[in-house]
């Protein structure tokens, strides 16, 4: 948008007509503008309504505004006139993070813009449910491989067509009850429940970014959300001491795991021996091991073997996408030590069932070796935790999930006092992030503490 401060207004120009149809006197009143040599003018049926638009262009100047070149209105009103919709924002905003995305993040973004879309209605008249503007906006709109496929499919178009015509103009987010609305939208779950606070903060980051992408091409003057005092619920980072195990709950856990499933064995002793996340795990290579015949080895990780999803990776009909490791570049890597009874793990899975055609030390027995499905880890958990611990355990946050064995790990090296920059290079974390997850699981560090404290306050006693 060319703009400049070149303007004079002139007067109210009336013009003496008849009407066509019944030929009485019809008159009309011209505003008249012009911006550096270009005259620009509105014709209005009445005078009131010419004056108030006249009014409004010699407050702009007044107040020092600077007025479009192409179109002649201020920048505010010209903006409006130009501006997008919600849903062609939306949509751009989608294929702009869509190349550099990974699969789980543009799921992300879909979920996240097509939960908030219907709170950006601008009118709801003949408007579907809910339940059918997300599923559009998810299935097909905001999935750039999906959309590039084609028209949508027939049962969806309708609500597709009637979301084009029918979401709200950009510059009318700069309201800041719209933007309240949209984000008490998103911290609601679909059955009109409080969504967790770790959702609410992810899904709050998207919108976020999505409205932020419009003050960069200057479809939005300033960011809406900064106008706006809304609260987020607390969100607690810190791992739930609850849910970190000890080293002979850690074996319990794994010699159940090898009564049911023996091949996810040393897939589990890894994220607890070596701190690895799932997705590392999956990732893993025989090339990328070290493993001796006894004492320590060494495992250098390379990336991350991500649960894509349908429609959502580079690849369409591939599932599982390998990617960078987490927050590195995609050249990174990360030397993690193993154990002497991790490398004993690692060593007798490599005999038992060998690896896959592309060096992978974990994948299915069926399908052609495909890397293991966290469906396929995630259900031998349950079993394992079933058949290891007590009613009341099992209720509880205790390794409910296989992530915390990875927690777990990070305790005990913290607690056995290994250096923090050390744990998290290892765990590949920034030592900042690494001391705030895991505050609250290093134990036995008060008493220490207690004794320095004493040490330095000496014998001295206070007279009584």
């Amino acid at each position: 948008m060319n703009t400049t401060y070149d303007v004079r207004v002139w007067g109210i120009r009336e013009h003496k007509g008849k009407d066509r149809k019944t030929g009485k006197p019809r008159n009309s009143f011209r505003a008249r503008w012009r911006v550096e040599a270009r005259p620009f003018g509105e014709t209005f049926q009445t005078r009131p309504l010419a004056e108030s638009f006249r009014a409004k262009l010699l407050t702009a100047q007044r107040e020092g505004i600077a007025f479009d070149t192409a179109s002649g209105l201020p920048e505010p009103m010209a903006r409006k006139l130009n501006s997008k919709s919600w849903y062609e924002h939306a949509v751009e905003f989608v294929d702009m993070k869509w190349p550099r995305a990974a699969a789980s993040h543009r799921r992300s973004i879909a979920e996240t813009l097509a939960n908030v879309t219907p709170a950006l209605l601008a009118s709801t008249h003949g408007s579907p449910s809910d339940a059918e503007i997300q599923r559009a906006l998810y299935a097909w709109s905001f999935n750039k491989t999906r959309r590039e496929g084609g028209s949508p499919p027939a049962e969806l178009a309708p609500t597709v067509r009637w979301l084009e015509a029918h979401t709200m103009k950009l510059t009318d987010l700069n309201n800041a009850e719209v933007i309240r609305k949209a984000l008490d939208t998103l911290s609601l779950r679909q059955d009109g429940r409080a969504a967790a606070a770790t959702t609410v903060a992810r899904k709050r980051g998207v919108f976020y970014s999505a409205l932020r992408y419009a003050v960069e091409l200057r479809r939005l003057p300033s960011h809406p959300m900064e106008h706006v005092q809304w609260i987020a619920p607390r969100s607690e980072d810190e791992v739930d001491r609850r849910s970190v195990i000890n080293p002979a709950q850690a074996l319990q856990l794994l010699t159940a795991v090898s009564r049911q499933a023996p091949r996810l064995v040393a897939f589990f002793a890894c994220m607890y021996y070596a701190a690895m996340r799932p997705a590392e795990v999956v990732h893993l290579r025989i090339d990328d091991c070290k493993l001796p015949d006894s004492g320590w080895g060494l495992l250098r990780l390379t990336g991350s073997t991500q649960h894509a999803g349908l429609d959502w990776g580079d690849d369409p009909g591939v599932i599982l996408e390998d990617r960078e490791l987490k927050h590195r570049a995609k050249t990174a890597t990360r030397p993690v030590p193993a154990p002497p009874i991790l490398v004993r793990a690692l060593r007798w899975h490599v005999a038992c069932y060998g690896t896959a055609p592309d060096g992978r030390l974990f994948s299915s027995s069926t399908y052609g070796r495909r890397p293991i499905s966290k469906w396929a880890y995630a259900y031998a958990w349950r079993h394992a935790r079933r058949a290891t611990f007590t009613e009341a355990q099992q209720r509880s946050p205790l390794a409910a999930r296989p992530y915390d064995l990875r927690h777990a790990a990070v305790s005990l090296w913290l607690n056995a006092g290994v250096p923090a920059t050390q744990v998290a290079e290892w765990a590949g974390h920034s030592v900042n992030v690494l001391l705030k997850v895991y505050a609250k699981c290093i134990e036995g560090q008060d008493e220490a503490a207690r004794r320095r404290i004493e040490h330095a306050l000496g014998a001295n006693e206070l007279d009584t």
